[in-house]
């Protein structure tokens, strides 16, 4: 499998990027500036990155959570968007997509560091 992780890290960072564009420009429609499309694609690099990085240290359990958060984040991300009308929920729903996936990362880790640490102990 080591020879298709970077395949892994690059079809999620793309679908990340394309997401965001497709959420912010065709959802909202809002015309998007060359800076939103550095950010959107920085944080397509981030979320391939770290996928990339959780295979190659082979954390199959830290890369089911963390894609299980990136999924609920997106999820957040259009409901947002298509469900508050009042004006916040643009911010409402990147704030939202950030955060599901900062904290996704987070416990990904914690609970795979904990199975690592438990198999440690019975060996």
């Amino acid at each position: 499998m080591n020879n298709k992780i970077w395949k892994i890290g690059l079809f999620t960072g793309l679908i990340s990027f394309v997401l965001l564009i497709f959420g912010v420009r065709t959802v909202l429609g809002q015309t998007l500036e060359w800076k939103n499309y550095i950010a959107f694609g920085l944080f397509g690099l981030s979320v391939g990155a770290l996928v990339l990085l959780i295979l190659f240290y082979e954390l199959k359990i830290a890369f089911r959570i963390f894609m299980v958060a990136i999924v609920l984040g997106f999820a957040e991300l259009f409901r947002s968007f298509l469900m508050d009308t009042n004006g916040l929920g643009d911010l409402a729903g990147i704030l939202s997509l950030f955060i599901i996936t900062s904290f996704g990362l987070g416990v990904a880790l914690i609970v795979q560091f904990i199975v690592i640490l438990m198999r440690k102990e019975k060996a």
